[in-house]
């Protein structure tokens, strides 16, 4: 009969990060997501974590206000080697991060065509 053995008095410490927040969900509006899909994998995967950052209630690496938009409306930028690359998201309510524009940036300035996009998602968000 083998003997038994008496359970431990404490629970071991677990080493290792905190447990992560709730992570904030993302609402993509249009064509948004597959805009971005399209997007080179190296570019894809940056603004992927750039984008968990902003869930998590951290700033991306790199962004800017883009009071243009609308209130609360902000800009990841990333440049790789194949271009640089945009998302437009709103991060202004609790509940949710709407993302309004996902595009390869080909000039100096933000193009018109793209800012009345993603103002016209804006006003699709009516809150």
């Amino acid at each position: 009969m083998a003997a038994r053995r008496s359970p431990p008095k404490s629970k071991p410490e677990v080493a290792g990060p905190p447990a992560s927040p709730i992570l904030k969900p993302l609402d993509f509006l249009g064509t948004s997501l597959k805009d971005l899909k399209d997007f080179p994998e190296e570019a894809r995967q940056e603004v992927g974590f750039q984008l968990d950052q902003v869930q998590r209630g951290k700033e991306p690496a790199s962004w800017g206000p883009m009071t243009t938009i609308g209130p609360g409306a902000m800009e990841i930028k990333v440049k790789e080697a194949n271009g640089e690359f945009r998302v437009i998201y709103v991060v202004k309510f609790d509940d949710v991060i709407y993302v309004l524009h996902s595009f390869q940036k080909k000039t100096e300035q933000t193009s018109p065509r793209d800012i009345a996009l993603a103002k016209a998602r804006y006003k699709e968000i009516g809150r």
